[in-house]
């Protein structure tokens, strides 16, 4: 019996990568308001899947499909698939790690320069009429522009694309770039011009902040009342990661306060944000649709990468990328006792190994 893959994801997956494996693919597009039951009816008789964010691939749908093995999200994230569940039944939680790595950096910078540079406010006061109409206006915008030259910067979170910002943000001479990130040695922080630090050392000295960490149970809510209380009062903050890293209460209490100076979110936790959310209305807080990680580039990359994963992992070979790599001792488990959903399937590599 030929094995099965369904692509639920944006991306359209080239077919004839599978096909020329013998291995079947359906593709049907699923969103946020695909009930779990046919999101369940789509996956229950499939080896593998592609998913997207939403629906949520949760222990319910994960214990649904006794035949699936492998669920592949395009990205970094995986915050939408039970890991635990995942890795208790034998099922590998792949992602596409580096595919939108320049676009998120990119991204985050553009935030930054725009509230550094009053970009938003000083079109829209030109486009008004003000340049001419309304001189004093104009001259305002003047006292209110900074410079990153000769800051702080501070990074939490030195991965991949916490790298790629370091490399960026090098070029406007700040005086020191800082990073809280426990899991990254400061051998590795040297290659980037960055200085390890403790958070409260960060949060207490940085002049700018972004946010480049997963979203975990460690991370979540790591940006509230007392984090953000501790900042400098002409701290801004940029969030590209994901939303429930920063708690969105104690942003806007710390907004309109002017507890610190603005704010620039790719991410929300709650998202798409309810349009009538009060964050919406702050003046001195950008939001962008969690749009970061896009081009046509990345786009591609990480559709490609993601069907690359599923086919990988069922023809033997390792993924590009493994979220839940304990899931690899409950594979030899099943394999040596009752192979299961793993049944038939030539063991991949051995490399990803703990």
């Amino acid at each position: 019996m030929a094995l099965k893959v369904a692509n639920v994801s944006r991306a359209m997956a080239d077919t004839s990568m599978f096909e020329a494996a013998g291995i079947e693919i359906s593709q049907q597009l699923v969103g946020p308001n695909t009930s779990k039951a046919d999101y369940i009816d789509i996956l229950r008789g499939v080896d593998g899947a592609m998913i997207g964010t939403l629906p949520l691939t949760d222990r319910e749908v994960l214990e649904a499909c006794p035949n699936l093995k492998i669920v592949s999200r395009s990205g970094v994230g995986v915050d939408s698939i039970d890991l635990p569940a995942a890795t208790a039944l034998g099922i590998l939680a792949c992602n596409t790690p580096g595919i939108n790595t320049s676009e998120v950096a990119d991204h985050a910078m553009a935030l930054l320069l725009s509230l550094t540079r009053l970009v938003r406010e000083t079109d829209g006061a030109v486009k008004a009429g003000q340049w001419s109409d309304n001189p004093q206006r104009i001259a305002a915008f003047r006292g209110q522009l900074r410079r990153i030259a000769g800051s702080t910067v501070g990074i939490i979170g030195l991965g991949n694309i916490g790298r790629a910002f370091a490399t960026r943000i090098r070029g406007f001479g700040p005086k020191r770039i800082v990073s809280y990130d426990p899991y990254i040695p400061q051998t590795t922080a040297d290659l980037y011009g960055v200085q390890l630090v403790s958070l409260d050392e960060l949060l207490t000295t940085a002049d700018y902040i972004t946010i480049h960490t997963p979203a975990t149970s460690e991370t979540h809510h790591l940006i509230n009342a007392d984090t953000l209380a501790r900042m400098k009062p002409n701290a801004i903050l940029i969030n590209c990661a994901r939303g429930p890293i920063v708690d969105p209460v104690a942003l806007q209490i710390a907004l309109q306060a002017g507890q610190i100076e603005a704010a620039g979110l790719d991410v929300t936790e709650q998202e798409p944000i309810d349009p009538e959310d009060p964050l919406l209305g702050i003046d001195n807080l950008i939001v962008t649709p969690h749009i970061a990680g896009a081009s046509p580039v990345s786009g591609i990359e990480g559709g490609r990468k993601q069907a690359e994963n599923v086919l990988l992992v069922l023809t033997g070979r390792s993924p590009h990328g493994l979220a839940n790599p304990e899931v690899i001792k409950t594979i030899a488990v099943m394999r040596a006792t009752n192979a299961g959903r793993w049944e038939g399937v030539p063991d991949f590599s051995t490399a990803l190994a703990l």
